[in-house]
C-alpha cells in the first residue's frame, strides 16, 4: 500500500536535555515513511553529539535523516533552511523539546488522505509540567472543530502550537513558491498557518497527539516584564502583518484588526510600567484602530491624571 512521504523539520538550539526524548518519539511513530530534517541552530552544548548517536538508529528504522548546522539565527531562519530541503507530500515542524504521540503522524496522514478537500489538519495535545507533573490540555473543545480558523488565528482565539498541525506540501508551495518564510525571532508558526488557513479548511482530530514539555528554563515559563511583553507584541504583530500579505482576505480590514488587537494587549501591559509617555502613545494607537472601551478610558484617565 502506498504511503506518502511525511517530512519533519525541526530546528534546535541547545537541546541536550530534551533531544533524546524527541528523537525517541520519532523512532516510535507507527507511520514509517518519514524524512527528518534536523537543523542545529548554533547549539553550544552536546546537541550535536546526541545527533550523531541517533543517525544509525534512524537509518535502521528507515527514516531518511538530514542534519544541518548553522550559526544561531533563530527558529524561523533555521526552518527556512529546512524548507529548501524537504521532499515529502506532507509537512510537520515540531519543536525539539516536545514529543509526538506514537500515532500522531499516522492519524493526520489518514485524515488528509481521506479528505482531499482539506489542506491541513490539527490535533489537540497537552502541556506537561516537568516540575509539578501536572497535565493541561492545549485547548478545550469549544471552537476547535471550526474548519475556518483564519480569523481565530489572527486574534489568538485559537492555538498555533506547531506540533499539532500537518500541512500539504502543495499548499505550502502555492503560498511560498520560493519556500522562504518571514524570519523573526518571535516565532515561525503563524507565517505558515495564517496564509494556509486563509486558503483552506483545517481538519480537527480531537485526540492528544502532541506533548509540550514545560520546564523552568523554557521560553514559555520565563517571567517577562511589562516592557518585554509590549516588545513581544510588536514583534508578533510584524509577523502577522507579513503573513497577511500572503493570505486570501480583505487585507486592509484584517491589518486594522491586527493593529487593534496589538494595541489592546499592549495597553494593559503599559499600565504596569511607570511611563506615562508610553501609555499615551499606546492609547493613541488604540484610538486610531478602534474605539476604546469605557473601562479602558477610565483606566487611562486614572493612570494619567489621578495617580
Amino acid at each position: 500500500m502506498y504511503k506518502p512521504l511525511v517530512s519533519i523539520i525541526t530546528p534546535c538550539y541547545n537541546g541536550e536535555k530534551c533531544v533524546k526524548r524527541y528523537f525517541e518519539s520519532i523512532l516510535a511513530q507507527t507511520y514509517v515513511n518519514l524524512e527528518l530534517i534536523f537543523i542545529n541552530d548554533g547549539s553550544e552544548d552536546k546537541t550535536e553529539e546526541i545527533v550523531f548517536l541517533y543517525q544509525q538508529k534512524f537509518k535502521e528504522k528507515g527514516v531518511s535523516f538530514k542534519y544541518l548546522k548553522q550559526k544561531n539565527a533563530g527558529q524561523a531562519a533555521a526552518l527556512n533552511r529546512g524548507l529548501k530541503l524537504f521532499t515529502g507530500e506532507y509537512l510537520i515542524w515540531p519543536d525539539s523539546d516536545d514529543v509526538l504521540a506514537p500515532d500522531s503522524i499516522e492519524k493526520k496522514v489518514l485524515f488528509l488522505e481521506k479528505y482531499q478537500e482539506y489542506g491541513m489538519v490539527r490535533s489537540n495535545g497537552f502541556y506537561y509540567n516537568e516540575v509539578t507533573k501536572e497535565k493541561k490540555r492545549i485547548s478545550e473543545k469549544g471552537s476547535n472543530s471550526k474548519e475556518d480558523i483564519f480569523e481565530d488565528l489572527i486574534l489568538l482565539k485559537t492555538y498555533g502550537c506547531c506540533g499539532c498541525y500537518m500541512i500539504r506540501a502543495s499548499l505550502l508551495k502555492s503560498i511560498y513558491p520560493k519556500l522562504d518564510i518571514y524570519e523573526s525571532r518571535y516565532g515561525q508558526n503563524w507565517q505558515i498557518l495564517l496564509p494556509a488557513a486563509s486558503k483552506t479548511k483545517c481538519g480537527y482530530i480531537d485526540e492528544d497527539l502532541y506533548i509540550v514539555y514545560e520546564h523552568d528554563d523554557s521560553h514559555s515559563r520565563r517571567k517577562h516584564s511589562s516592557q518585554d511583553e509590549i516588545d513581544r507584541w510588536n514583534g508578533f504583530t510584524d509577523i502577522l502583518l507579513e503573513a497577511v500579505q500572503h493570505s486570501d482576505c480583505d487585507q486592509e480590514s484584517i491589518k486594522k484588526a491586527i493593529h487593534k488587537n496589538c494595541a489592546e494587549n499592549q495597553f494593559y501591559y503599559a499600565l504596569g510600567i511607570k511611563d506615562k509617555k508610553k501609555l499615551k502613545e499606546i492609547f493613541r494607537k488604540l484610538r486610531c484602530y478602534g474605539q476604546p472601551t469605557l473601562k479602558e478610558y477610565l483606566l487611562y484617565l486614572k493612570y494619567m491624571y489621578v495617580r
